[in-house]
This record gives C-alpha cells, structure tokens and sequence, in this order.
C-alpha cells in the first residue's frame, strides 16, 4: 500500500528526532521502491568526515537501518489500519516484541497524524507503526538510537542458543539514560530476558519469555528478514562488479521465534550504499 509506505517514512522521521532518509531506490512507474532509514552513516568504515573528539556519533559508521519496500504488484495487505481518524489496531503477531530507539526526543503528535497507534506513554511510548512494527521509544542518548530488536520466546535458552552460533553473545544491557533504567523514564533490563549482541557497541536482540509458555509465538508478517552484515572470506565477487550490486539477501533461516535472518556481506553493503546514494541524489 503506497500511502501506508509514505506515512511510515514520515512516522519514523518526523515522530523520532534524528531519524532520517539515508538512501531511496525505485519509484518509477510500476516499480518497486526501497528506503533505507535511519540515525547515521551505515558504512562499517570510517567516514573521512569524522574527527574525534570534533564530530558527532551521528556521523561515524556502522549505524543500523530500517529498510522499507514498497511493491506495487504485491496481492496482500500485510498490516491494515483501524478505520476512523485514529489506528488503534495491534500488530499483526507477537514474535517481535518491540524495536527499541533511544533518541534526544520523540514527537507523539506526529506519530498519531501519520497512522501510528500509541498503546501507551509513561515516561517511554509503546507504540505500532503505520506498518505493523511495534516500537518503543526512551528519550536518552544513544552513539546508534536504533538499540536493539526485542523478540517474544516460547523458550529463550533455545533462542539464545540459535543467536550464540551466529556469533551473539551475552552483553551488558544497554541503556539510553544515565541512571540505567532506575527512574521513570527508562525501564530496568526486563526478568529473566537475555541481551546478546556482535559486540558491547552493535545492534543487538533481547529475548524475552513468552507471557503465555503454552501459547505459541505469532510470527509478525511485516518484518521480511533481520539483516546481518559479515565479512565474507575472500570478499565478494557480486560487490565487486560493475553496475548495481546483485546478491540474494532473502532470509535463508529462521530463528525460534520465526523471525527470518538473512546475511549481508559486507562489500555489498559498501557497494549498495554507494549505488543506491549515487541514484538517489541523481533524482533529487
């Protein structure tokens, strides 16, 4: 649905501050569009830009994305909005928990104008995307707002078990305030979940156990995969050629809570990130 895709660029732009567009892809006639979200540069280099202690975390690499796509020819409505003049509708399962953002500020009345359903905001919102993603905001400072994907477990051993072969390790809980998640605009790290992550400064995920333990996990259909970007041995022959990048980054496995993971060599990134800025600011 276009004006589901265009609302929730503008839910994520303009309701988190420091959220923005970092590369766009597509939109002609009939074609898919691509947009890439987020706080800062996503390449794992440093950019030339950055100087320590001169420039801003906002400019130094290896930020995490949000990756929106948009097809045109696509049969089904993954997520459909309430009808009236507020969504109050759920996301559409519970396998993702929430995407947590810590930002310098968040923009309620925004988030509501363009289609967001806010579940709840007591010292931190709660709240769904006009595309069905459930996310959960703390006003704080973060080096990457974008912190972690929290994923609901029929069994967090076995997630955590599955994340550990990928290379996640249990890591100090992170936070976004300074008196770590002890007042009341940031909660403390929830019971019995487990934090894992590449390293103590990358994106991570946090388990959680289902409520319900009889109750299987439903998996949330918006989320088609989370990316993993590696260092393949060798490199990549795909990001070395000429033209567009070509490599398949559906998701190959799932993990036990059914969210897909797909992995993305680093050369890739490097070379689409260049390729989609390049076509970006060419239709600008």
């Amino acid at each position: 649905d276009k004006a589901q895709y265009e609302e929730t660029i503008q839910f994520f732009t303009n309701g988190f501050d420091g959220m923005k567009v970092l590369r766009e892809r597509g939109g002609g006639d009939g074609a898919v569009r691509d947009t890439w979200l987020g706080f800062g540069p996503e390449t794992l280099s440093i950019p030339p830009s950055f100087e320590l202690p001169v420039s801003s975390f906002a400019q130094y690499g290896g930020h995490a994305s949000i990756h929106l796509r948009y097809d045109p020819k696509a049969t089904s409505l993954l997520y459909k909005r309430s009808s009236g003049e507020y969504n109050n509708e759920p996301a559409p399962g519970d396998s993702i928990a929430y995407l947590q953002l810590g930002v310098p500020q968040y923009r309620i009345s925004q988030m509501v104008k363009y289609g967001g359903n806010v579940i709840d905001a007591y010292g931190w919102v709660n709240v769904v995307s006009p595309s069905g993603l459930p996310v959960r905001s703390i006003v704080g400072i973060r080096p990457d707002p974008i912190m972690f994907l929290a994923i609901n477990c029929a069994d967090v051993k076995q997630s955590e078990e599955f994340y550990n072969k990928l290379g996640f390790v249990q890591q100090e809980f992170p936070y976004a305030r300074p008196n770590s998640g002890q007042g009341q605009f940031e909660p403390p790290q929830p019971k019995k979940s487990v934090y894992l992550a590449p390293s103590p400064n990358s994106m991570g995920v946090l388990l959680l156990q289902n409520k319900n333990k009889k109750k299987a996990v439903v998996p949330n259909p918006v989320l088609r995969s989370m990316n993993i970007v590696y260092n393949a041995p060798g490199g990549d022959d795909d990001a070395r050629s000429s033209g567009a990048p070509t490599v398949n980054v559906n998701p190959t496995i799932m993990d036990p809570s059914s969210i897909p993971v797909a992995f993305v060599p680093q050369e890739y990134l490097e070379k689409e990130i260049k390729f989609t800025a390049k076509a970006s600011s060419e239709s600008s």
